[in-house]
């Protein structure tokens, strides 16, 4: 029997209601458990997801130098453009919109309370020359 049998995302933040709101309309996903401090909610394919509660919770300042990127999530998806307007009509906002160079099409944003993520282009058979 495995030891841990699940993993659940953990994003700190000051307000866990509207970013949990913001995470289960971009993911078309369910409310998991939730407490006064924690909410967490769970995708189809069993993604799980939580807010905590932290008062004094600042969104870091990726991409900017004074403050490393500590982590963030990917999503993979079939139409950026479609994914994009989604996001931007749920409160997220793009950090870095411009393809770039390489194999892969993805684009940056931040989520309502400041959290990074990348939509990126899911791969259809070959990588995008450049």
């Amino acid at each position: 029997m495995a030891l841990v049998t699940a993993a659940v995302v953990m994003l700190d933040c000051a307000e866990p209601e509207k970013l949990a709101q913001f995470y289960r309309e971009f993911l078309d996903a369910e409310d998991g458990e939730a407490s006064a401090n924690l909410i967490e909610i769970r995708t189809a394919d069993g993604f799980r997801i939580a807010f905590r509660r932290d008062v004094n919770a600042t969104p870091p300042s990726w991409p900017r130098p004074e403050n490393s990127l500590q982590a963030h999530l990917d999503f993979l998806v079939a139409d950026l453009d479609e994914a994009e307007r989604r996001v931007v009509g749920l409160g997220g906002r793009p950090i870095e919109t411009k393809d770039p160079a390489g194999p892969y099409e993805e684009r940056g944003y931040a989520d309502p309370a400041g959290h990074s993520f990348t939509l990126r282009l899911q791969p259809t058979s070959a990588p995008k020359q450049g």
